[in-house]
């Protein structure tokens, strides 16, 4: 069964440049626009997940980037907010509530007395082996729709674009 493409509010926003400055080529806003509003909504969808598990997107974000390291699941926050794209700043208010759940604890790094190591305690670890199981349940449903081979083709463009935005520093 092919996916046939249904016409879309980005559709409408393009018809309107169109009238409006026929002189102007607004096609970025196609792809750009799209990307955009998909973003939007499945955030809407993963936070009505997260939210079962009484947890926000940051909060998820968080326990899964310590979940994803292996035992002992132990970050320094700078590995954490370097993953995460945060502010240390940020970083450190975070931890701070997570701290404040019970699902994190910091200690001293053995390797560096001047900072502090990031881990998951045994709810946090439980929680996001819970939460991340759900998570990509949900994740497999929002993409049911799609075919397996469309779903491919739309992962490799989203790479592709991604490599153009990502600045990598080597």
């Amino acid at each position: 069964m092919e996916t046939k493409k249904q016409p879309d509010a980005v559709d409408d926003i393009l018809a309107q440049w169109k009238r409006e400055r026929p002189d102007l080529d607004a096609s970025p806003m196609g792809p750009i626009g799209r990307v955009r509003r998909c973003a939007a909504l499945l955030q809407r969808r993963l936070d009505e997940t997260f939210a079962e598990f009484g947890m926000t997107s940051w909060e998820f974000d968080v326990l899964a980037t310590l979940r994803r390291a292996g035992a002992p699941h132990c970050l320094a926050p700078t590995a954490l907010f370097s993953a995460l794209m945060i502010t240390s700043g940020t970083m450190t208010h975070r931890l701070q509530r997570l701290e404040a759940s019970g699902w994190v604890a910091r200690h001293p790094n053995p390797n560096d007395a001047r900072s502090m190591l990031v881990q998951l305690t045994d709810a946090g670890l439980a929680l996001i082996n819970r939460a991340v199981e759900a998570h990509v349940e949900n994740e497999h449903r929002i993409l049911a729709p799609i075919e397996a081979g469309d779903l491919a083709v739309l992962n490799e463009y989203l790479a592709m674009l991604l490599g153009v935005l990502e600045v990598r520093e080597e």
